[in-house]
C-alpha cells in the first residue's frame, strides 16, 4: 500500500481524523496492572454477557516494560459489525469511538489514556496481541528489544499514532515469530 493510499485509508476508518501526536514512553510503572482491573470491571458493567473476553493487552500489560501511559484492552464480542450491541453501553461507560475499520473498533477515553480494542473471538489479532504479551511477559531480550524500539521511535515526530504503530510492526513480527517458533519446539 502506497503512502497516499494509506493516509486515505485512515481518513475513511478514524473518527476525527489523524491527530498529530508526540509519543511518550513511560517507565513501566506498577499501578497499571490495577487501573485496568478497574477498567476490565468498568466494560464488564457495560456490556454484561456482551463482553466474552477483557483482557489487558499492550505493553502495559507486560511488568518492567517501558510504555506509552495508555491502558490497551482487548475486548472480544460475538459481531464486530453489530455495533448498536455494545457501542451504546460503551458510550454510557465514558468511552468514545475513535476507529472503526472492518473486523476491528477502537474506544477510548476521552483523556486518550485508554483504547480498548474491540474484535470478533476468532480474529488473528486477538491471537496476535495475546501471544505478544504472553511471550513479552517471558523473554528478557525481546522484551528489551522492544522497548529499545520504542525509545528509539519515540524521538521521531509523528503525523500520528498510526505512523507510530506501524513503525514498530517489523519488530513485532520479529518477536511474534521468535515466540512462535518456541512454541512449535515445545509442541
Amino acid at each position: 500500500m502506497s503512502d497516499e493510499e494509506r493516509d486515505a485509508y485512515l481518513d475513511t476508518v478514524l473518527i476525527g481524523g489523524r491527530e498529530p501526536v508526540t509519543i511518550v514512553v513511560a517507565d513501566y510503572d506498577p499501578s497499571w496492572p490495577d487501573r485496568f482491573e478497574s477498567l476490565q470491571a468498568r466494560v464488564a458493567e457495560a456490556l454484561g454477557a456482551r463482553a466474552l473476553d477483557v483482557q489487558h493487552i499492550g505493553s502495559t500489560s507486560v511488568p518492567g516494560l517501558a510504555a506509552k501511559p495508555i491502558v490497551d484492552v482487548l475486548l472480544t464480542v460475538a459481531k464486530i459489525e453489530a455495533e448498536d450491541d455494545y457501542a451504546p453501553p460503551m458510550y454510557e461507560a465514558g468511552f468514545v469511538l475513535r476507529v472503526r475499520e472492518p473486523g476491528h473498533r477502537m474506544f477510548r477515553t476521552p483523556e486518550r489514556d485508554v483504547h480498548v480494542h474491540v474484535y470478533e473471538p476468532d480474529d488473528q489479532a486477538v491471537t496476535d496481541y495475546l501471544d505478544l504479551r504472553d511471550w513479552l511477559r517471558f523473554d528478557d531480550a525481546d522484551r528489551d528489544l522492544y522497548a529499545a524500539t520504542k525509545h528509539e521511535l519515540a524521538r521521531r515526530e509523528w503525523t500520528d499514532m498510526n505512523d507510530y504503530a506501524d513503525a514498530k510492526s517489523e519488530v513485532i513480527a520479529q518477536i511474534l515469530a521468535r515466540a512462535r517458533e518456541r512454541r512449535r519446539s515445545r509442541s
